[in-house]
């Protein structure tokens, strides 16, 4: 399908062909699912919603529910306030849900409505929440829209009380439920009492149980949203994702933050470990170390088929930065990286990044797209693609293997269920980068040297 694509680059500053990113609503449709008995409401379009809900269910194969202030022609002119009040009363009647997160779309955000105002003059019935995010489209990305949604539940929801509940907030980055399971599992293991928000774990990953729940029984409790303003800290994992939030946090209620990148790869997670053991005075358990070391000895048996080899990595900043860390610590050499979403920094930690481990001739691009990612392959090749599955034509076309990871993943199964961070996720990322490497070698050498053992 891009075999035609051309190899000649041109400066575009107001296109994007193939962007690495999708947009804001889609975001906080995703934190909104990690609150416990939430209905995510897309005050825009029923197509609008629809577009988000139909983006999420892809990825995570499990039904994104959500509700809309379905404008038609006149709300796109006079303001969609009305709408957002018979569907606020609606959903409490039909569906129950105990809050209620609104979001903007384009339509919402062009007009102007006031969501706060909106809100306000609204008769909320007792003991349910609305709360509220402005999520335009037309700027940022998805990421965005994610921090945003996480903010907005705490400037609404969270309360300083008159003494700390001896926990941490952790807020875990736009990852999937299955990243959040391990990050649960391995604050577990420290013995760190934690509020994670959002938790989209028993959501958009709940079993099959042969009976309908619109409200799973996952997700951050409103309770422990409010009781995070007595957290003795937070702990903001991926710098683009997650620090937002936590300086929210910082800025309402005096609640002190750490940043970290998000955990992928060695020293990455060592990072993450360290912090938690500072939190709990207490060593490491033996079981973390173990894994680790398994870690290691696998980074070290795959070393000569990893070692050198180019690689483009595209997707979200924080999972990016966090797969360009890892294949940096296998040897190999991130030639592309992209992402979609805006910000500046991204370069700035991709180059830190090309710096300390000495490797030479990498781009990093920020607001860029696979169009252009394609141009530069085509100038000077890869040997592996990473990134979501918008890249498979590309993996066609020049004929490279294309590993998923990241966001969204929409023609593969089971991603969205075991994770990418931790030492655990560090070792499904070897493999799935060592076999990719190593089926391409089998299905392109001689049949004379089509190896048993390798």
């Amino acid at each position: 399908m891009l075999n035609y694509t051309n190899k000649k680059v041109y400066e575009r500053t107001a296109l994007r062909i193939n962007p690495v990113k999708t947009c804001q609503p889609v975001g906080a449709m995703y934190a909104a699912l990690g609150v416990h008995r939430c209905l995510p409401h897309s005050h825009g379009s029923q197509g609008c919603c629809a577009f988000h809900r139909m983006f999420l269910t892809r990825h995570f194969k499990e039904p994104a529910m959500a509700s809309s202030s379905s404008f038609t022609e006149g709300a796109s002119v006079f303001g969609g306030g009305s709408n957002l009040k018979t569907a606020a009363k609606n959903i409490f009647d039909l569906y129950d849900p105990d809050i209620i997160a609104v979001h903007t779309t384009c339509l919402s955000e062009t007009i102007g409505d006031d969501l706060n105002a909106l809100i306000t003059e609204m008769k909320i019935p007792e003991g349910k929440y609305i709360v509220h995010c402005n999520t335009p489209s037309y700027k940022g990305s998805h990421i965005d829209g994610y921090t945003n949604m996480v903010s907005g539940f705490i400037n609404n929801l969270a309360e300083k009380g008159d003494e700390t509940n001896g926990k941490i907030c952790v807020f875990p980055g736009f990852v999937n439920p299955g990243d959040v399971r391990e990050y649960k599992r391995l604050l577990n293991i420290m013995k760190i009492p934690f509020t994670m928000l959002p938790d989209t774990s028993g959501v958009m990953d709940s079993p099959m149980t042969g009976k309908f729940e619109m409200y799973p029984k996952g997700g951050t409790t409103i309770k422990e949203i409010k009781d995070i303003g007595n957290c003795t800290m937070s702990l903001a994992l991926g710098l683009k994702a997650s620090e937002p939030s936590a300086q929210v946090l910082e800025k309402k209620l005096k609640i002190p933050y750490k940043s970290l990148d998000l955990p992928m790869g060695v020293e990455a997670t060592d990072k993450f470990i360290m912090t938690l053991q500072e939190i709990t005075k207490e060593e490491i358990p033996y079981s973390i170390e173990e894994e680790r070391g398994q870690l290691v000895d696998i980074m070290i048996d795959i070393h000569p088929y990893t070692y050198g080899k180019k690689a483009a990595i595209f997707g979200d900043p924080d999972t990016v930065l966090g797969i360009t860390a890892f294949v940096l610590e296998l040897g190999m050499i991130p030639k592309y990286v992209v992402t979609g979403t805006p910000g500046t920094d991204f370069v700035e930690r991709a180059n830190l990044l090309f710096k300390k481990f000495g490797v030479d001739g990498c781009i990093a691009k920020e607001s860029g797209d696979l169009f252009l990612m394609h141009q530069w392959i085509k100038n000077e090749p890869v040997d592996l693609l990473i990134g979501g599955s918008y890249g498979k034509h590309i993996a066609r076309a020049e004929d490279i293997p294309l590993v998923r990871m990241g966001f969204p993943i929409i023609d593969r199964y089971i991603h969205s269920y075991v994770p990418l961070v931790g030492y655990k996720g560090a070792m499904r990322m070897a493999e799935f980068i060592t076999n990719a490497l190593m089926d391409y070698q089998d299905s392109h050498c001689k049949e004379e040297d089509l190896e048993v053992v390798m």
